[in-house]
């Protein structure tokens, strides 16, 4: 128990030192793409900080398993320079037992990165998003000049602009029948949202289809009950990493349950799940690394496993990628990269002990 102690308490301070490195310098360069923006609207060097600033949970999560890998490297190596790997064999301690304590340590930051990805990074985000948009004079959509698009059964609503949570620009609701012909057509200048699903359209232009002619009517304001609540809009105008895995989920069952493609958004639900496991396969990779040999220098085998970190964050982006061009099953796409990682880790530890 005491040994398990003391190195796990090795595997935290490398990870700390890893976090130290890693998560100041990936900052850096956001930060540096936020300056780029400083002087456009109301945007200065301040808003530029604290947008970065609030980005700090969320890259913490993204680099967590590389973080992982280099800070048990440079601890587990630590110990092998100064020859106490070599003690604890001595003593009858198996190569085994020494790595349950970084494997311990891993599932604690796991635990800590569920927490951050569920009740800090999504809200930090998301605000800095937002204030960044104010401050820029931009708004939420989905594509540039073809706003948020959605719909339900019977309705297809576009919103071109969100001027903010509670009020809309340019709207358009197309009405359909049963057999999906048009019945309707409503053009609206703005759409003030209420917290009852009603949104009241202003400066409205209705055309009604019919058989042998189409009706065209025109009103100051009209009341329409919308098929989405004001949750559902703001998650609508999100990137799907900077929600949280509950907001994934229900939104994923909306998009599904109205016939909308999901594929996106369940991609960045399972990622979140493939984030954890490649946690664990970085750190499962990082103990051959020094139980294998450290006579090749402890500073080579970092650089090692800073190009191993490299090119598994490229293939995992790039396999991602692919797989949503190709509508593969989002799990998969999300999963694979790091269950493989997990096979070569198990074959690699066998190998060594």
């Amino acid at each position: 128990m005491l040994i398990f102690r003391y190195i796990s308490i090795q595997v935290l301070i490398g990870l700390v030192i890893a976090t130290a490195v890693l998560l100041p310098l990936f900052s850096f360069f956001d930060l540096l793409d936020q300056l780029d923006d400083v002087g456009k609207g109301t945007y200065r060097t301040i808003d530029a900080f604290m947008y970065t600033t609030a980005l700090l949970p969320r890259r913490f999560i993204q680099i967590a398993p590389f973080i992982s890998l280099l800070g048990t490297v440079a601890a587990l190596g630590a110990l092998a320079v100064h020859s106490e790997l070599v003690a604890m064999r001595a003593a009858g301690i198996s190569p085994l037992q020494i790595s349950l304590a970084p494997i311990a340590v891993g599932i604690a930051l796991i635990l800590l990165i569920a927490g951050l990805e569920q009740f800090v990074a999504p809200q930090l985000q998301q605000k800095a998003i937002s204030n960044r948009a104010v401050a820029l004079n931009q708004t939420a959509e989905l594509g540039k000049g073809l706003g948020i698009w959605t719909r339900n059964e019977q309705n297809i609503l576009r919103i071109g602009y969100m001027l903010h949570a509670k009020r809309a620009s340019d709207i358009e609701i197309l009405h359909l029948d049963q057999s999906g012909f048009l019945l309707a057509h409503i053009h609206a200048q703005f759409a003030d949202i209420r917290s009852n699903d009603a949104w009241i359209l202003t400066n409205v232009v209705i055309r009604k289809f019919t058989e042998n002619k189409i009706e065209l009517k025109r009103a100051k304001t009209l009341s329409w009950n919308s098929f989405l609540n004001p949750e559902d809009i703001a998650t609508l105008t999100k990137p799907p990493e900077s929600l949280s895995p509950v907001e994934l989920v229900r939104h994923v069952d909306f998009l599904r349950s109205t016939g909308q493609d999901a594929d996106s958004y369940a991609l960045a639900l399972w990622r979140k799940a493939g984030s954890a496991l490649l946690t664990i396969a970085m750190l499962m990779l990082s103990i051959p690394f020094i139980f294998g040999s450290i006579r090749s220098g402890l500073a080579n085998k970092l650089v090692l496993a800073a190009l191993i970190g490299v090119a598994v964050y490229l293939l995992d982006q790039i396999f991602a990628n692919a797989g949503l061009l190709l509508r593969l099953e989002p799990a998969f796409v999300a999963l694979a990269p790091s269950v493989i990682l997990i096979l070569l880790a198990i074959l690699w530890l066998r190998r060594v002990f």
